[in-house]
């Protein structure tokens, strides 16, 4: 696949800038399978280039990222949509597998489960495993599986009113690339995680997720004065930086703790409750079933209310 065959997201190089964009804010960015497998390719694009020192990823329309996409993954029985090429058929990936392993009257294979999500962790993780620095730049939302991809990069800027969480805790989901104790500490994260609270970016900046939380006005400023300011190094000096910094997370045990979560993700979506929210999203939308699973805690669409 070459950088002008994309279509889930868009990608440019300004300077010493590669910049990735989603691009599909008719689904509020929503992942698919093509989407994960467009980002890592750029990732790679932008890690080989000798001219790119720092990646920056932000998203198009309202918001970074609502998470997978809301009709493939539930109301679709666990399809994640198309791939830029075709799967094997019967593979982990292919779509009738997917639907067939999330059928309630079958029988669940977790493996088939942990294959298939288990790549997008790698796709995700392409993002921390980058050799050069990655800043995020959230505004709007960035749920679900949308914090996969904000928190596997290496600097998080946010709007100060900006939305950000992982409600699947709740139901249906368990954070497959599992860095949010990596970021926020033991304590922090389950305050999260037991409840599906989110945080605004305000909070995210006095929790220590992100490095800075502007006005919305100025996020787009600010940004671009960190991206410059780390564009200024020598490459290989960066490089030496991230990979000073990421021993660290891997000596805590990470890639053992995203094998558990990922496994896990797949268990949630297979309990009795997490097959009740499956037929209620394909009953009536993805939309009410959230606002179903989320208005007990007064927390739906871009509130932050924890209470």
């Amino acid at each position: 696949m070459s950088v002008g065959d994309l279509q889930a997201l868009t990608y440019a190089v300004d300077g010493r800038v590669a910049r990735i964009t989603l691009d599909r804010p008719e689904r509020g960015n929503g992942i698919t399978r093509r989407l994960v497998q467009e980002l890592e390719h750029c990732v790679e694009q932008a890690d080989l280039d000798p001219a790119v020192h720092v990646l920056l990823l932000s998203g198009n329309g309202k918001g970074f990222c609502g998470g997978y996409d809301l009709v493939e993954s539930a109301e679709g029985a666990g399809r994640l949509g198309d791939s830029f090429a075709p799967p094997p058929a019967g593979s982990a990936i292919d779509p009738q597998v997917m639907a067939a392993n999330h059928d309630p009257s079958g029988t669940w294979d977790p493996m088939v489960d942990y294959a298939m999500m288990g790549r997008n962790v790698r796709g995700f993780m392409s993002l921390f495993h980058c050799s050069k620095p990655v800043v995020c730049k959230v505004h709007g939302f960035c749920v679900a599986g949308g914090t996969d991809m904000a928190l596997c990069s290496d600097l998080l800027v946010m709007a100060a009113d900006a939305k950000i969480g992982y409600p699947p805790a709740r139901v249906w989901g368990s954070p497959t690339t599992a860095l949010w104790a990596h970021r926020l500490g033991a304590q922090r994260a389950k305050r999260l995680l037991f409840t599906g609270d989110s945080l605004s970016g305000e909070e995210a900046l006095e929790w220590g997720m992100a490095i800075e939380a502007p006005a919305p006005e100025q996020l787009d400023e600010r940004t671009e004065i960190l991206v410059q300011r780390i564009a200024r190094n020598p490459v290989n000096q960066l490089q030496m930086m991230k990979l000073l910094v990421n021993q660290e997370l891997y000596s805590q045990g990470l890639h053992s703790t995203q094998v558990l979560g990922t496994l896990l993700d797949g268990i949630t979506r297979h309990t009795k409750e997490g097959y009740a929210f499956q037929q209620r999203a394909a009953e009536a939308g993805f939309r009410q079933a959230v606002l179903e699973r989320d208005g007990p805690f007064g927390d739906a669409g871009p509130s932050t209310f924890k209470g």
